[in-house]
């Protein structure tokens, strides 16, 4: 196998996961993206990134985007280089919203876009890869996928996911807290307990299935899908003020939840004008995106 292309660009989407009672398990991709651009260079490697982590994440090879870009070259037989990349980040890191797995996604798919045969790198070797930066499939499945997605491990410890259902007109809105507010995954499961009451893995299993009837169509079941007695309350320690968001918004009759490990609060409805104004007066990013149906997907030179 052999680098054919002298350039490689990618858009990866935001996702979101847990989506409430779908602990570990559920995902969905939004119309909000990271953008990458690479070439190969003889040299040592740098990364220009605008945006999100700017003077702050790794411009060397320690980067995650270069260090899932060779990790796909690996895989395919393929000979490394030095790089050249440019990264427009605009998913809030340690907000919950997948920047990790579409970091490392959007590695995988430059390493397909340099390739002689992109068919080395197929979909579901890049989520097999990129699961294994992650440790866990479900915000991989949808950036790789995209829609609503969801993922698991077999016994053999094979990542695999299967898409969901969902109307595409669904809305969502994004709560993105301060920028000072953010929490680590490792952070928000230090908190979980090892086990949990019968009761609630019984609550959960019938809200997590009450949840995919809902995104296939079914918005009067959103309210009663979103419920969970897995995940969330346990955080709420570490998540003062996504909790009491989510909490005032759920007594309001909207479907809102953690997104991820938090601390973005996902509400699978839009807001009332006022209830929008009155997050941002709060320092709140309000943002409405769409449902991404396509996933993580190779593009022309960036602008």
């Amino acid at each position: 196998m052999r680098l054919a292309n002298e350039r490689a660009a990618v858009r990866v989407p935001a996702t979101t996961a847990n989506m409430g009672p779908g602990f570990d398990s559920f995902g969905m991709a939004f119309t909000y993206y990271d953008e990458v651009e690479v070439r190969p260079v003889v040299g040592p490697t740098n990364v220009a990134v605008e945006g999100v982590g700017e003077g702050v994440v790794p411009t060397d090879d320690s980067n995650l985007v270069v260090r899932a870009l060779r990790a796909g070259l690996d895989a395919a037989g393929a000979p490394q280089a030095g790089f050249e990349m440019r990264c427009i980040n605009r998913i809030p890191h340690g907000g919950g919203m997948g920047s990790s797995a579409s970091a490392a996604v959007a590695g995988l798919m430059l390493a397909r876009g340099l390739l002689s045969d992109p068919d080395a790198l197929p979909d579901e070797e890049i989520f097999r890869i990129a699961t294994g930066f992650e440790g866990h499939p479900d915000n991989v499945a949808p950036a790789v996928f995209g829609g609503a997605t969801v993922a698991w491990i077999e016994t053999d410890g094979t990542p695999r996911a299967a898409p969901m259902p969902v109307d595409a007109s669904l809305a969502v809105s994004l709560l993105v807290p301060p920028s000072t507010t953010r929490l680590s995954t490792e952070e928000a499961r230090k908190v979980l307990p090892d086990s949990v009451p019968r009761a609630d893995a019984l609550f959960n299993t019938s809200r997590a299935a009450i949840l995919m009837l809902a995104l296939a169509g079914r918005p009067d079941l959103l309210m009663a899908g979103t419920e969970d007695r897995l995940h969330q309350e346990y955080r709420r320690g570490v998540l003062p003020a996504s909790m009491a968001v989510m909490d005032s918004l759920r007594e309001q009759g909207y479907p809102a939840v953690i997104s991820g490990a938090g601390p973005t609060v996902l509400v699978l409805a839009d807001l009332s004008q006022q209830t929008r104004f009155t997050l941002e007066r709060h320092g709140w990013m309000v943002l409405r995106p769409g449902i991404d149906l396509d996933g993580a997907q190779l593009v022309g030179p960036l602008r």
